[in-house]
């Protein structure tokens, strides 16, 4: 990493912090965020303990009409919801049988869409997810930069927080500091490479 990529590094600091924040709250349907998908997958839980049920203790009379039906045409089962609606057969033997495949397919394509928040599918949020968990890492980063350089040269992490990541114009940095403007332009050179050999 030279100069000019530490500089940018925390520049955009605040823009990473930012965009940490909106991708958190990115609803991906049934009142669950990127956060809560990030910190714990309840649904995962919720399937594992439900396999382990017989489903007339949680399905309807009419959702085991259709399990039964999907039986009847499956001769596998594909672990993924997607895989599961790709394997449903577009047609039936019979006008009942089209009806409960219709209708099966239906009800797969709202779990998709309540899951994600539409039916596009995991793609747009395993994206997100992955943005954040790179957007968190980089911002966990320089923040273990900067801590790791206050503990032994405060005024570095100062000069570098106040000129890159809040952007204090040098004036103000330095008056901020109280240190004179060519002090704080040495300071500043030094400040980079420190936190550059931190920062690998």
């Amino acid at each position: 990493m030279d100069e000019t990529a530490v500089i940018e590094q925390l520049s955009n600091y605040k823009r990473i912090v930012a965009r940490i924040k909106v991708l958190e709250n990115y609803s991906i349907g049934a009142g669950i965020t990127v956060s809560r998908l990030n910190q714990d997958d309840q649904l995962m839980e919720l399937h594992r303990k439900l396999r382990g049920m017989p489903t007339y203790m949680y399905l309807s009379k009419r959702e085991q009409e259709l399990e039964t039906t999907a039986h009847a045409y499956l001769d596998k089962y594909p672990s993924g919801i997607r895989s599961q609606l790709r394997a449903i057969p577009a047609q039936g033997c019979d006008a009942d049988d089209d009806k409960a495949l219709r209708e099966l397919r239906a009800k797969i394509e709202k779990v998709i869409e309540a899951r994600t928040g539409s039916k596009d599918g995991y793609e747009a949020v395993i994206e997100r997810l992955s943005e954040l968990q790179d957007l968190q890492a980089q911002r966990d980063q320089i923040d273990a930069a900067l801590e790791a350089l206050e503990s032994y040269k405060p005024d570095y992490a100062k000069l570098l927080r106040l000129r890159y990541v809040e952007g204090v114009p040098v004036q103000e940095a330095a008056a901020e500091m109280k240190i004179a403007e060519r002090t704080f332009r040495s300071w500043r050179t030094k400040a980079l490479e420190e936190f550059e050999r931190l920062a690998v």
